[in-house]
């Protein structure tokens, strides 16, 4: 199989609080990405700003690691044909209101903020976000 990729995924806290993380699973075993590993876990405003740091300089970064560290999450390595690009399809558009039907922020995403899912958005950051949570 050409184009095995692993990405990232993070079911955000409002999805972990609302009991979405099975629906979320299964979506991504239904569209065929492969979870390698998943952990849930809570991380603090400091670790938020670190790994959003591409984002430090966005008028929204405050609020975005505020967010991230309001409760559990859960974190994924997903594997698959495409995965990064795949990923990011499943996930739909940041802003739900512009997402695609049946794409998971279309699905449970409550705004632009609160949007349930992240997801790498290149090979580079893949393995950078990657690292950041499953250090070996």
């Amino acid at each position: 199989m050409s184009n095995v990729e692993q990405t990232l995924s993070i079911i955000k806290p409002d999805a972990v609080e609302r009991n979405l993380v099975d629906k979320i699973q299964k979506k991504f075993k239904d569209e065929k990405l492969i979870i390698v590993k998943t952990k849930k876990i809570q991380i603090s405003k400091e670790e938020a700003s670190e790994f959003y740091k591409v984002h430090q300089t966005k008028p929204f970064f405050d609020r975005l690691c505020s967010y991230l560290s309001s409760g559990p999450i859960v974190v994924m390595i997903l594997e698959g044909k495409n995965a990064i690009t795949e990923n990011r399809r499943i996930m739909g558009a940041t802003d739900p209101k512009n997402a695609e039907n049946g794409s998971l922020r279309k699905l449970y995403g409550i705004s632009i903020d609160k949007n349930s899912v992240h997801g790498s958005d290149s090979p580079d950051n893949a393995k950078k976000e990657i690292n950041f949570f499953f250090k070996d």
